[in-house]
């Protein structure tokens, strides 16, 4: 079988042609069993990291989205409100929502919330007294908005969700109808795989959540307890860092877990990149080598991120979510809800971006865009006569 190589930090070469899909299904769940809560407490196969790294690192595979579904009908209006528009997994969706709704006539008026409860309530109340037709949630945790929904007055729009829960699908007890999101368990997995991977099995990790948002929190959890079933690996500690205030707080955070932990501290685990924007130019600012510590990301795949891959700078993978692709399935998601259809219950496959593949799939944009034929797809249901 192809092994990664014998660069730490899992770049890898093409998937090799003999691997059948046959093969790859038992695979997946062989990997499903290992990670599974009745074998938590079993120690971690390094054989089993290096090959969830290789198979999370491949091309796309063909569209396995939706296929049919209501046509679009034109003179919608949509609001997107957005937790924080600094985060570019929030600004990504935004635009791909944008995008989408142009093809169709749609008209998308995005509200910042600048990641304050303030700014939340605020654009909240801004995006209903707008009356659209349908709202986007990007960022923001659903449960936290219940209380600036109701106080909307009258009837919700439909309402869909991107990173608005830990879990994909229906958000239970709030108005939100579907949650857009690769599933973050096993993103949060991936991540820590990598991590396993890279070091022989032998991490030193400190992880960076932010306990406001529950899928962040399910995140780092995940992550927390693959390093935990690394027989050799050592979970140095959990950091809770809120994504608003990551630009204040990470320089002096990066310093002080590296004068507590030195040498011991070889990878640094998040749940957004955000937070390497400036852990980076601190490592680099303390004199800490590229090859020091390894910085992976569950999530979003942005282009700072990218930026760091490709240059080799510390950032070394990030579990990078098709942004664009699913502000299309926001926009596909609420047509079927404006007209009394059922969501289409699509959940992105995992993807990794490290060194290998870097340069496929939209790389060369700083973006991951899969090469699956969405924008077709999607165009095909929604232009249908």
């Amino acid at each position: 079988m192809s092994r990664l190589g014998a660069d730490r930090f899992g770049r890898v070469g093409p998937w090799p042609s003999w691997l059948d899909a046959g093969l790859l299904a038992s695979i997946g769940a062989l990997l499903v069993t290992a990670l599974s809560p009745a074998t938590a407490a079993e120690t971690l196969s390094l054989d089993s990291a290096r090959l969830m790294v290789e198979q999370a690192s491949r091309p796309s595979a063909p569209w396995s989205g939706p296929m049919t579904g209501p046509p679009a009908q034109p003179g919608k209006t949509v609001a997107v409100l957005a937790e924080d528009l600094r985060n570019g997994g929030v600004l990504s969706v935004a635009q791909g929502i944008r995008e989408a709704a142009r093809e169709i006539g749609w008209v998308v008026r995005v509200y910042d919330a600048g990641g304050t409860p303030a700014g939340r309530k605020r654009a909240t109340a801004d995006a209903l007294a707008a009356r659209p037709d349908g709202l986007a949630i990007c960022g923001s945790d659903a449960y936290e908005l219940l209380s600036a929904l109701k106080e909307g007055g009258g009837r919700l729009p439909p309402v869909v969700g991107w990173h608005a829960a830990a879990d994909a699908g229906p958000v239970e007890g709030t108005p939100v109808a579907t949650n857009v999101t690769t599933d973050p368990l096993a993103v949060a997995r991936t991540t820590a795989m990598a991590a396993v991977a890279q070091s022989g099995g032998k991490a030193g990790v400190v992880v960076f959540t932010d306990s406001r948002f529950r899928i962040a929190t399910a995140k780092s959890e995940a992550m927390a307890a693959v390093i935990r079933r690394c027989g050799d690996c050592a979970l140095l500690e959990i950091r809770d860092v809120a994504i608003s205030e990551a630009a204040a707080r990470m320089p002096a955070v990066t310093r002080e877990l590296l004068a507590r932990h030195g040498s011991r501290w070889t990878h640094a685990l998040a749940i957004n990149d955000i937070y390497f924007d400036y852990a980076a130019p601190t490592l680099m600012s303390m004199g800490v080598p590229n090859a020091g510590i390894s910085l992976l990301s569950a999530g979003d795949g942005s282009a700072p991120a990218f930026m760091r891959i490709r240059a080799g700078s510390y950032q070394t993978g990030t579990v990078a979510e098709p942004l664009n692709m699913q502000g299309w399935q926001v926009v596909d998601e609420l047509n079927r809800l404006m007209q009394g259809q059922p969501i289409s219950g699509f959940t992105a496959p995992v993807h990794l971006i490290n060194a290998g593949n870097i340069s496929t799939e939209g790389g060369a944009r700083q973006v991951y865009d899969p090469a699956n034929g969405y924008r077709e797809a999607y165009l095909r249901i929604w232009k249908a006569r």
